[in-house]
């Protein structure tokens, strides 16, 4: 049995202690506040989503690229991590909007090779923009029989106001050009544009072309406007001439 003198000491030693990890515990760093918690939680957020930016910019995902540098600046402004995106944010969103109305404009035509009439024929074609109200095509044509042709297609209102030769006041970009134009004698409702090649050449060169014309069906008169910006002359195929055809 330890001595009572022995056991005192030991006693006072462990009092000491207690209050030794007391005094450090009571002296170290204090814990963070809750507003302290919830800076340190959004900056690991900031910094996170930054990362999936930059991401984003290696792969060349403008799209998702432009979203993600928006939300960073919107929810972490004077940050770090939106002082970095704003560096390259403003191309990015450049880039895509560019990209993107090149898509929508190059969307907008259709190409087609399919038989037709005893031959084979090669087709651009794209409908008016404006009005809403109404859908015409302008159509590009190469057959194997009749050759290359340029015309107005009417799918639901007839045909047009057109006696013999008319005459279309039609705008490229806002420069006026005349065009010349007839109607079929067969009676489809088309109109016909009598310089194919001259319009075409214009069309290439253009982004939207005007065309005020008078519909049939109550002599409806109309500005059709086509954005042709987004034609590719390599996908309206050439067509090989008939055989025997001079």
């Amino acid at each position: 049995m330890m001595p009572a003198p022995l056991r005192s000491r030991f006693a006072l030693a462990a009092v000491a202690g207690v209050l030794i990890l007391a005094g450090c515990s009571q002296g170290g760093a204090p814990a963070p506040s809750a507003a302290q918690q919830q800076a340190q939680a959004r900056d690991a957020q900031a910094a996170r989503d930054l990362d999936t930016y930059r991401q984003l910019l290696r792969i060349h995902n403008d799209q998702m690229a432009a979203s993600m540098g928006e939300d960073i600046v919107q929810r972490y402004p004077g940050s770090a991590a939106a002082k970095e995106v704003q560096q390259t944010l403003p191309e990015v969103e450049k880039r895509w909007k560019e990209n993107s109305e090149k898509a929508r404009l190059a969307a907008l035509w259709q190409y087609g090779v399919a038989p037709m009439a005893g031959g084979t024929q090669s087709t651009a074609a794209i409908y008016d923009s404006q009005p809403a109200d109404v859908h015409v095509r302008l159509v590009l044509r190469r057959h194997t029989s009749w050759g290359q042709s340029v015309f107005l297609f009417n799918d639901g209102h007839g045909g047009f106001v057109c006696k013999g030769e008319c005459t279309v006041a039609a705008k490229f970009d806002d420069k006026p050009h005349a065009i010349k134009a007839y109607a079929p004698s067969t009676g489809e409702p088309a109109l016909m544009i009598r310089d194919d090649k001259g319009f075409i050449a214009l069309l290439e060169k253009a982004k939207k072309i005007s065309l005020p014309v008078t519909l049939q069906d109550g002599e409806k008169k109309v500005e059709l406007v086509y954005e042709v910006g987004g034609f590719v002359p390599d996908k309206w195929q050439p067509l090989p001439k008939k055989a025997g055809r001079k």
